[in-house]
């Protein structure tokens, strides 16, 4: 989940999202652009690719309004800003405008550090936004969704859901959503499974057992969520290739127990 400082205004001058999960990231403008038009509801909202923030653009944004209007000036992936912007925005940094709310995404890595440094110096408030490559991370991502929902699931519930979704937080916020607007009382394993039963991530190999079997519509929806969750392709063709020589190998041995063909072949017995 997304981590902040202390210093947690979100009219702050300046917020700096830091970090590569981009739900984590687009939750973090959200929040900036929530607070700005609960304080005026015309607040004026400009969202910019770096591209599109050239030399000179930051100052014509954050000049004074003739009607004195609210802004947030949202820059993504702000590490790949061009040199002579990065000074205009370290410039600005030094002596922010009033009523205007400079929002900085950044990946957090070397690139862009400068920016960086000079956003942290400046006394921004930062929202720590981390990619969650971790099942553990990923957990307590769900458990803070239901929380924050002000809903209760067992622990088992939250690592099915995990088990079932697999590791897109948008998927995940999305399904933890669905399960407090749909079940009443606590959210348990069993309501998880009702929900979301077969769509746990399948693995190479639950692809490449489902197709030599010949169950060719299980091996496809297998096939779309191992692809949809991660599982790298050559992953999956490797585990079909080791399934046909395993077919081409039982085809041309000897008859005999199951158990001793297994030995033989070097296979478990029940394939």
């Amino acid at each position: 989940m997304a981590r902040k400082t202390a210093h947690d205004d979100p009219l702050a001058p300046l917020t700096l999202a830091v970090g590569q999960e981009d739900l984590l990231l687009d939750r973090a403008v959200q929040e900036v652009v929530a607070a700005a038009r609960a304080a005026d509801a015309d607040t004026d909202v400009r969202d910019l690719a770096p591209e599109q923030l050239q030399p000179g653009t930051l100052a014509e944004l954050t000049s004074p309004s003739l009607f004195a209007e609210r802004k947030v000036v949202v820059v993504r992936n702000a590490q790949d800003l061009s040199a002579d912007t990065i000074k205009d925005v370290k410039a600005y940094l030094g002596s922010p405008a009033e009523e205007i709310t400079l929002v900085l995404l950044h990946a957090g890595g070397a690139k862009g550090k400068g920016l960086l440094d000079a956003a942290r110096k400046a006394g921004a408030r930062e929202v720590a936004c981390p990619k969650m490559t971790k099942p553990a991370d990923r957990l307590s991502f769900v458990r803070s969704e239901f929380r924050g929902l002000g809903r209760s699931a067992t622990s088992e519930a939250c690592q099915a859901l995990v088990d079932s979704i697999g590791s897109d937080l948008r998927e995940l916020a999305s399904a933890v959503s669905q399960l407090a607007a749909d079940v009443e009382g606590t959210i348990d394993e069993a309501v998880v499974g009702r929900y979301y039963t077969g769509r746990a991530e399948a693995s190479s190999f639950t692809v490449a057992d489902r197709a030599v079997e010949g169950r060719a519509a299980e091996a496809l929806e297998a096939l779309r969520w191992s692809l949809s969750t991660g599982v790298a392709p050559v992953m999956i063709t490797s585990a079909l290739a080791q399934g046909v020589r395993a077919i081409g190998k039982l085809s041309s041995a000897r008859g005999g127990r199951p158990a001793d063909l297994a030995r033989e072949l070097g296979m478990p017995p029940w394939k």
